[in-house]
């Protein structure tokens, strides 16, 4: 049996804790940032958890992560 290969564009997007969730920077950070909130801004710089719909597709694109 082959190994399965890892999606390296996944790999780069999502990171997987020490507890086990799957964790995912959050959009809306690439332009546009003059007309949005220092409040605003702190938040999209956070991490956000991936819902458990997602969940079971990024586990499968990042088999041994």
């Amino acid at each position: 049996m082959p190994k399965i290969r890892t999606r390296k564009t996944a790999a780069k997007r999502f990171e997987i804790t020490a507890s086990g969730k799957i964790v995912k920077g959050k959009t809306g950070r690439g332009h546009l940032m003059m007309k949005k909130s220092p409040s605003r801004k702190r938040r999209l710089g956070m991490k956000s958890e991936v819902t458990i719909g997602e969940k079971k597709v990024v586990r499968r694109m990042l088999p041994y992560l």
